[in-house]
């Protein structure tokens, strides 16, 4: 029997799976794993304490990983070893009791797991820009993943105690990582020629690529009330599992519209002017979220993913993905990665004293972070033009 790398099936076909593994589980523990933290007992600042723990992980695990993945052929068994190290990780976690075993187990599983992302990345453009194939409409499928995800956690959530709610999460990272077997190694003929690498601090005084780190992780990190608290708070207000998952589901599915659109996109919509979109829609979700509206507006606020988080998202990979010196697509994926995990782990940590205090009122501070990530937007538009021929 050939292993799952020979079988005959299309690269992006396998880079989609490989997407749909990681946001299946994300799609469970991003709504839920709050839930069942808060059913273990922990109360909401300690919950925006270990929600931090990714955050800060990716500082020590993903620089680490990805220097070793700029080596040719390194990211697909990178890629495998992290994603069963985390399955290993998520179990640990669903043993642990007390806060303090929590923290530590879900530390070492988001050691291994958080590199996932930014390899996963750097394969995906290596990949698909070798074969003229578009990222969007294979990054969607990973945002499909995360919806079915969320349903079948929120289906879940009615019907099993929330302290088995870990199990969910454990099995869908175990998903994860069987996907990452069927990926291929990237192709010699894929991997650009060894070049020599351009000193490493030639990419951190760009001043343009500093300002997109900036925008990026503020913007992204602007999520962290919602990503920490949306689903205890809806719960709270009389709303189910199923419920939750349908407008989790909602916003995602607003994403894989723009991620099926994004290759035809018309030239205006360069990196930068993607992230200022999703700096103008986060500000404008977050300062309507601060005034706890009604249940009957929440549909229409969550429309605003596919600008806070999509166009966002999509911006900065395509701006770091362009401007990353040869040899140095993972390390720049890596800073990106490190860049809105530092203020993620901020954000996450203070969005449970934030929560605690002002309830509702916690996501204004969430718009101002926005609104400070559309002006970095703004600079790194301004310096690219400057050195522009």
């Amino acid at each position: 029997m050939r292993p799952f790398s020979q079988l005959h099936v299309g690269f992006s076909a396998r880079l989609a799976g490989l997407y749909a593994g990681i946001f299946v589980m994300s799609g469970i523990q991003l709504p839920f794993f709050p839930v069942w933290l808060r059913a273990k007992g922990l109360d909401p600042q300690m919950i925006g304490v270990v929600l931090a723990a990714p955050h800060v992980a990716r500082l020590i695990a993903v620089p680490l990983v990805a220097r070793l993945a700029d080596l040719r052929e390194a990211l697909r068994a990178a890629i495998i070893a992290a994603s069963f190290l985390g399955t290993a990780g998520y179990v640990l976690v669903g043993l642990a009791d007390g806060a303090g075993a929590i923290l530590l187990a879900y530390a070492l599983a988001s050691l291994a797991l958080t590199p996932v992302m930014p390899l996963a990345e750097t394969y995906a453009l290596k990949g698909l820009t070798a074969r003229g194939r578009a990222y969007g409409p294979v990054r969607l499928w990973g945002s499909v993943a995360f919806v079915l995800g969320t349903f079948a956690a929120g289906f879940a959530a009615d019907t099993i105690a929330a302290r088995n709610l870990i199990w969910l999460i454990a099995v869908a990272s175990l998903v994860s990582a069987l996907s990452a077997l069927t990926l291929a190694p990237l192709a010699v003929g894929v991997m650009p020629a060894p070049q020599p690498a351009p000193p490493r601090k030639s990419l951190l005084r760009d001043p343009a690529f500093i300002a997109v780190l900036a925008a990026a992780s503020l913007i992204q990190s602007s999520h962290a009330v919602y990503y920490g608290f949306s689903a205890l708070a809806w719960r709270s207000a009389g709303l189910d599992g199923t419920a939750i998952a349908a407008l989790w589901g909602l916003g995602v599915i607003a994403e894989i519209v723009l991620f099926a659109v994004s290759g035809r996109l018309p030239p205006f919509f360069r990196p930068t002017v993607l992230i200022t979109i999703g700096a103008a829609g986060a500000a404008l979700r977050w300062a309507a979220m601060a005034l706890d509206p009604p249940s009957y507006a929440l549909p229409w606020l969550q429309l605003l993913h596919a600008a806070s988080f999509g166009a966002t998202h999509l911006g900065a990979l395509g701006f770091v993905s362009r401007h990353a010196p040869p040899g140095q697509g993972a390390s720049a994926q890596g800073y990106l990665a490190i860049a809105v995990g530092v203020t993620t782990a901020g954000a996450t940590g203070l969005s449970g004293w934030l929560y605690g205090s002002f309830g509702a009122g916690a996501y204004a501070a969430m718009a101002l972070a926005a609104v400070a990530g559309g002006a970095f937007a703004q600079i790194a538009q301004r310096a690219r033009r400057e050195v522009a021929p």
